[in-house]
């Protein structure tokens, strides 16, 4: 029997957008991360936050380790875009807008799901959402966090559909 593999569709001008903000989120969470960006704080939550001595030794001993690990899943997300990326600027119009099936492996699934979620975390702290409440629908630059939320159903939803 072969391992299930689901299937979603997307845009070669959708996959040359994904694929920017991964490697910004690699270059964020890359070997020359800067440890006091508050974005790397979403992504590594304050565990003991009434006790100072016991986050300062959780961060320490995890911190490095879990921003390595999201930086090999953001990998996995590049590597699985690449066959839809190309140049947008040569494409015409209906080329860049056709929709492609995208398989992600059982084995990759995971990466995507913790990929787009902290992709969403990110922005979330570059724009200040905290809160549902804090969401500005007439801000364009809301328009990436909820596109990624987008993607992120989709993949939850094809995943579900799996089991």
């Amino acid at each position: 029997m072969n391992d299930p593999t689901i299937h979603v569709r997307m845009a070669r001008v959708e996959a040359v957008q994904l694929a920017q903000l991964v490697d910004d989120f690699r270059e964020l969470v890359g070997t020359g991360r800067d440890v006091t960006d508050p974005a790397l704080g979403r992504l590594a939550p304050d565990p003991y936050p009434n006790d100072e001595d016991a986050s300062t030794a959780f961060r320490s001993a995890t911190r490095d380790d879990l921003l390595d690990r999201r930086a090999l899943d953001a990998e996995i997300i590049r590597a699985a875009l690449a066959d839809l990326r190309g140049d947008v600027d040569s494409m015409s119009q209906a080329e860049a807008f056709t929709e492609h099936e995208l398989a992600i492996g059982p084995a990759e699934v995971d990466a995507w799901l913790r990929t787009l979620t902290a992709l969403r975390l990110v922005i979330a702290e570059r724009l200040g959402i905290e809160s549902d409440d804090d969401h500005d629908p007439d801000d364009a630059r809301f328009g990436v966090y909820d596109w990624l939320g987008y993607r992120l159903e989709l993949v939850i939803e094809a995943a579900d559909a799996l089991l």
